[in-house]
């Protein structure tokens, strides 16, 4: 009895070779913009938490402290802060763009508002350097597209701070009603 030779012949190798592509080029655009929305979550939820960090070291000290988004004057603005009391100038955190969000990029209300200082109560204070204060950063991605509120596909995020020092992120895209991510 002669067995068999066993493999793949040429003709199945190029069948699902064909097949692989055909998958890959349904599903590449889909990867490529769920990438791109997973940048501008990571760095929005950076930059969240760098102000609630702010914030809960501001009372569990009980000394102004401050938030700087450090790379705000960079050309893109991008995601990376220093946390820091505002007294000795001690650095409480810092976060580095690079992590997690490369492509991420801040537009900041007021216009160049990158320093928010929190006193011992948790409240939003004047800035020692009287610069203003940020109220509103919202979170792009201009590489992977447009946002969701601009007719696009990305899923862009905002970050709004209460004067009381509340802060909040929410999704511009959505549209306000019973929906709690709406802004």
């Amino acid at each position: 009895m002669t067995s068999m030779p066993r493999g793949f012949t040429i003709i199945e190798i190029g069948i699902s070779l064909v097949v692989l592509g055909i998958l890959l080029a349904v599903g590449l655009p889909s990867f490529v913009t769920w990438i791109a929305n997973t940048q501008i979550r990571t760095g929005a939820e950076g930059v969240l938490n760098g102000i609630q960090l702010a914030r809960a070291e501001a009372v569990r000290r009980n000394m102004n402290t401050q938030i700087v988004l450090t790379e705000a004057a960079s050309i893109p603005a991008t995601t990376g802060w220093t946390v820091r009391v505002v007294g000795s100038g001690e650095v409480v955190q810092s976060r580095s763009a690079n992590e997690g969000s490369p492509n991420a990029q801040l537009l900041i209300e007021p216009a160049n508002g990158t320093t928010l200082t929190f006193n011992g109560m948790g409240r939003v204070i004047a800035n020692p350097d009287a610069s203003p204060a940020m109220t509103r950063v919202d979170i792009v991605n201009p590489q992977g597209g447009t946002c969701v509120a601009d007719g696009g596909s990305m899923r862009c995020l905002s970050i709004r701070v209460g004067s009381g020092g509340n802060v909040r992120m929410c999704d511009p895209g959505v549209a306000p009603g019973a929906d709690s991510r709406a802004c």
